[in-house]
């Protein structure tokens, strides 16, 4: 029996894993349809994607009357976010800069939010009022975001070549018009691509809300006949894995140069899960923590992760390779005390 429910994880894990990186692609593609800043596409594409299975999770284990899972799982992911992701992105990016005012903006954002769920739950219980809170929290970042459009907006190479075709059409009409069916001929293609993006994206969700009910049922299993706490499956085993696409995302952009994803993506995982995500699951199932002895290390190191990584982003505008070395050291660190304290 143990060994059949390893297997349900295992799978769970991959299909978890490939589900996440089949959501990457479709709706990279999807976000530069729409003609998003990096940072945006990052944040709302692949943040939102990445936090899809700590969403199914959470739902999947409100329902299941054990939100304690979901709130370990986040609590663990966005540790492993602010230390281990960001760690091997800066290495492999040899430095991560953070001059913008956006990035600057919305890293004080990330480090309060962070932050918020272990304060409201110092009571031992999130309750209803509590997710609300939490998502009121989540619009606000939101409506900060896109309250200027140069926050938001770029033109991306494409578009600017198209928009060159726009210069003097009655120097030669018949060139224009070449041009400008040219033009439309490529935005219904790219327009057929979005369509198809869309329906992938649909398949995507499916098969993570299929893993995510086989995670929270292997997690289950082994809390209960290996006697461990739930809490301590989610901060650890559940976290690791839902942060894998956001792992993977950031080494990849690492490798192309793509910092500003690196960012979005980073923090975008940060803020939705500790928002939306954890206000959901309130809403379904008030979360209550009678035993804090589970979360005690993991609040403490999400709290110092925080502090070093918005200490990092502020001294000169950006994270460099030794300073990434120090966030691995703080994840090793954390994961050591996690397993023998």
């Amino acid at each position: 029996m143990i060994l059949f429910y390893v297997l349900i994880f295992i799978v769970s894990c991959g299909l978890l894993f490939w589900s996440g990186s089949f959501l990457v692609g479709a709706l990279m593609r999807m976000a530069k349809f729409l003609g998003w800043r990096e940072f945006v596409v990052a944040f709302f594409v692949m943040a939102f994607a990445g936090s899809a299975p700590n969403l199914f999770v959470g739902i999947s284990s409100a329902l299941h009357k054990i939100p304690q899972l979901s709130f370990g799982e986040i609590v663990g992911g966005n540790v492993i976010d602010l230390t281990l992701a960001i760690a091997l992105a800066t290495l492999i990016a040899k430095g991560l800069p953070a001059k913008s005012r956006l990035v600057q903006g919305s890293s004080i954002f990330t480090i309060i939010i962070a932050i918020l769920p272990i304060l409201l739950i110092l009571d031992g219980i999130l309750s209803r009022g509590d997710g609300i809170i939490l998502i009121l929290v989540f619009f606000f970042y939101i409506f900060w975001l896109f309250s200027k459009k140069e926050r938001f907006t770029k033109i991306y190479d494409v578009e600017k070549e198209i928009r060159k075709t726009d210069k003097d059409p009655l120097e030669d009409q018949n060139i224009y018009d070449k041009k400008n069916l040219k033009r439309r001929a490529a935005i219904i293609r790219k327009f057929k691509v979005f369509i198809k993006d869309l329906g992938k994206v649909i398949l995507g969700v499916l098969c993570l809300l299929l893993s995510a009910e086989g995670i929270v049922s292997s997690a289950s299993f082994f809390a209960e006949n290996l006697n461990l706490p739930v809490a301590l499956i989610g901060i650890l085993i559940v976290g690791l894995g839902n942060a894998l696409p956001e792992i993977y995302f950031a080494i990849a952009s690492a490798r192309k140069s793509q910092t500003w994803m690196i960012l979005g993506n980073l923090m975008g995982s940060v803020i939705v899960p500790a928002t939306l995500v954890l206000g959901t699951v309130a809403l379904i199932y008030p979360i209550k923590i009678v035993d804090f002895s589970p979360f005690a290390i993991a609040r403490l190191f999400l709290i110092i992760s925080a502090l070093f990584f918005i200490f990092f982003v502020k001294t000169d505008r950006k994270i460099t390779k030794k300073e990434a070395l120090i966030l691995l050291g703080i994840y090793i660190l954390f994961v050591i005390c996690e397993i023998l304290i």
